[in-house]
């Protein structure tokens, strides 16, 4: 037996793009107007894991997955009405079809009664649909089973099957539709020969049948000329076929038609064919042979082709378009749009390639430093060689980067379900608002955000928002809004989520924090002091411990989260409106652009995103504020003068800003920074290695990174360089911190690599 393992692998994988395809559908289900857009899209989901979970022999994972099939089926057939009741039914259907999944990928058994409790609550709206609901659980996956929800509908379709099969017992045709024709209508003949393991993917021809009597008025033939003799019969095989005529509408064209088999195309042989109809009816119908093609009549026919699967779509998609391009593991393929081609690349081997990118970055570091000492003039080839050099390795790097990037909108798709917990959990009306889903952010970075955003946003609705009855007597809507946003600024991916709430209670922040000992009594703290209060460890103002909050292990988990991540975060709060937390990260973890500046002996690294200009200031531009610091005219407007040396405790350096240089940076909240340095060496890509996870975090620092000397020099944090600033260290009044523990001096570069890899 061949090993199946690659591919279990492939359709374990597209069922969890599968599985949150169909939880966003749900989430975005509502009583009222019915987007079927949306229903379609959960109903594919469910079923291409349905149709892989066959091939695979996963029996009660398929039995589970066709309950949840035919309650989504009788909703797109309108019988089964959109209720809040019915959604949550859905969204635990999708929770125990993951589950069936994680046991099927572990190749355990699902604990006895793991799907009881759904599939009867399934059942319910199967009743309520007007029919009692079968007893499926124990039908293989190879059967075709009917809905017991369609009976009317089943009956046509098997009626006109039946009719024709009599008719050519008989000798009689089968009965015609008649009437008058609208002016556009054309008729299609489509011969569906599904091939004899078709039922072994899971597929149903039933479906089919259904969905083109949905496009007009059809009539539907049954051919038996393959159909065995009761003793050779195979139960598990498929020996029917059918022609189809379709009379439909302007509105019907071969797109739609062609989507109709859109998971069976690679397991069937399908012709399709149109001609206008005749004035008044459509002649009848008798059976045909099938064979490869129909040949089409004179006139205004489409040509008869073949359906053929077409390849593999990337990118971002709609909802269901994940449905479609995983549709090959149970069998289908997409028909629609054009063709791309996409493969699937094992995660290890790109962060192999951004490692070796990253060494060629160092490498290429190295050589132009060793080139610097060249004589002017001479090895201009060599000189312009590695300029060459050094252009294709940024490309290299920003197209590896691309790779790597995700947007964010698979951790937004996340929340809808968390807030929706939430609101249940206080008994609040919430309304999440998003925006900016498809910024590109670094995998590794997309991956850290789901625990960061989930306190927060449990944080916004439990702290923040009020309950629907405060709202109302403060003059508010009932339901509280959340908003979660991201975008680019200054070279850095910024997420804010905001809620209309109460904002933060100073006075209450203050009193538990001192209540806890986190704050000396008689303290005097500025509304940003306090507010911040709230990342403390074991700080909560929740009076009781509930499961969503009052144990003080949330918002100083996020901080450290996104510390650890070269990223910051703040929180602004009005009283009475509301709360707003700033997530402020890099766009990547590997790699970036920097300014190489010297202070002192020292060797620093400025994000060349955060650099405006340098400059060396007149004795004129140059002012004090007393016991405040040192500010420049820039401009026309003051910045505040940050001596990194003072900052830092470097010795050495240059104190007088008018004999050496000033960069001005900016953050990306707009603030700007003068900081003065001794001199600034020139642009260079530089290799990010995490400076907390090899030795310590510092004040002030993002990173440090390996220069072509083989030096390690730290890569400067403009934001926290401002927090710093502010509360006194490196500015004019001459104050300073403690000096941190000296860099390593320039030695072999191997021996600091191994000290510095992450």
């Amino acid at each position: 037996m061949d090993d199946l393992s690659r591919f279990k692998q492939t359709y374990f994988d597209e069922s969890a793009e599968l599985l949150a395809v169909a939880e966003a559908g749900l989430l975005r289900l509502a009583p009222g107007e019915v987007d079927m857009d949306e229903v379609n899209a959960i109903f594919r989901a469910v079923h291409s894991i349905k149709g892989g979970g066959g091939a695979f022999g996963f029996n009660e994972l398929v039995a589970f997955a066709h309950e949840f099939e035919t309650v989504m089926d009788g909703v797109r057939n309108a019988e089964i009405p959109i209720t809040t009741e019915l959604v949550d039914t859905l969204i635990r259907a999708n929770d125990v079809l993951a589950r069936l999944l994680a046991h099927a990928a572990d190749e355990t058994e699902a604990p006895a009664g793991t799907t009881d409790d759904t599939v009867a609550a399934l059942r319910r709206f199967l009743g309520k649909a007007g029919a009692p609901a079968e007893d499926v659980a124990g039908v293989p996956p190879t059967a075709t089973m009917l809905h017991p929800d369609d009976e009317d509908d089943e009956a046509g379709i098997f009626g006109d099957a039946l009719a024709a099969i009599q008719a050519a017992r008989d000798d009689r045709p089968a009965a015609a539709s008649s009437g008058t024709i609208p002016e556009g209508t054309l008729r299609w003949t489509v011969v569906f020969r599904p091939k004899a393991e078709l039922l072994l993917s899971g597929n149903e021809p039933t479906y089919m049948l259904r969905a083109l009597r949905r496009l007009g008025e059809a009539e539907v033939v049954c051919h038996l000329d393959k159909l065995p003799s009761l003793r050779d019969l195979d139960a598990e095989l498929l020996h029917l076929s059918w022609t189809v005529t379709l009379l439909a509408g302007p509105q019907v064209d071969r797109a739609r038609i062609d989507d109709v088999f859109e998971f069976v195309a690679d397991d069937c042989d399908i012709t399709i064919s149109a001609e206008a109809p005749p004035p008044a009816i459509i002649p009848p119908a008798e059976p045909v042979a099938v064979s490869p093609a129909v040949p089409v009549p004179a006139g205004p026919a489409a040509a008869a082709t073949p359906i053929t699967p077409a390849a593999t779509t990337s990118g971002t998609a709609k909802p269901g378009d994940g449905a479609k391009r995983a549709g090959g593991a149970a069998g289908g393929g997409d028909h629609a749009g054009p063709t791309t081609h996409t493969i699937r690349v094992d995660l290890d081997k790109i962060d192999r390639l951004v490692n070796m990118v990253g060494e060629m970055v160092i490498t290429q570091a190295m050589i132009a430093e060793h080139l610097r000492d060249l004589p002017p003039g001479q090895f201009q080839e060599l000189l312009e060689g590695l300029e060459g050099l050094a252009q294709h390795t940024r490309e290299l790097r920003e197209s590896v980067m691309s790779i790597r990037a995700q947007p964010v909108s698979s951790v937004f798709s996340r929340m809808p379900r968390l807030v929706r917990e939430c609101a249940a959990a206080t008994g609040k009306e919430v309304m999440l608002v998003t925006s900016g889903e498809t910024t590109e952010v670094d995998k590794t970075v997309v991956e850290n955000l789901v625990d960061p955003l989930t306190h927060m946003i449990r944080n916004s609705i439990d702290h923040g928002l009020e309950s629907p009855e405060e709202r109302e007597r403060v003059g508010k809507p009932r339901a509280g809004t959340v908003h979660l946003s991201a975008a680019h600024r200054s070279g850095r991916i910024v997420i804010e989520v905001t809620d209309d709430g109460r904002g933060i209670n100073r006075a209450k922040v203050l009193s538990k924090a001192i209540e806890k000992g986190l704050v000396q009594p008689g303290s005097t703290l500025s509304d940003e002091e306090i507010d911040n209060l709230i990342f403390l460890p074991g700080f909560s103002t929740a009076d009781q411990v509930s499961n969503l909050s009052g144990r003080g292990v949330g918002m100083d988990v996020v901080r450290r989260n996104i510390s650890s991540l070269g990223g910051r975060i703040g929180v602004y709060s009005t009283p009475g409106e509301g709360s707003r937390f700033v997530l402020s990260l890099p766009l990547t973890l590997a790699v970036l652009d920097g300014m190489v500046i010297s202070v002192g002996e020292e060797r620093f690294v400025l994000p060349l995103t955060n650099i405006v200009e340098s400059l060396r200031p007149k004795p004129a531009d140059l002012h004090g504020l007393v016991n405040k610091c040192d500010v420049i005219m820039a401009r026309g407007e003051y910045v505040r003068l940050v001596h990194l040396h003072r900052l830092f405790g470097i010795p050495k350096a240059i104190d007088d800003a008018t004999r050496g240089l000033v960069v001005l940076v900016e953050t990306e909240d707009g603030s700007r920074l003068g900081l003065v340095v001794d001199e600034v060496l020139g642009q260079q890509q530089v290799v990010i290695k995490s400076l907390e996870a090899n030795f310590r975090r510092l004040d002030g620092v993002a990173a440090a990174t390996i220069l072509g000397d083989g030096r390690v020099a730290l890569i400067l944090d403009v934001a926290g360089l401002r927090e710093m600033s502010r509360h006194g260290a490196g500015n004019g009044t001459g104050s300073s911190v403690p000096s941190p523990p000296s860099l390593p001096a320039p030695a072999d570069r191997t021996d600091q690599r191994q000290r510095q890899t992450v």
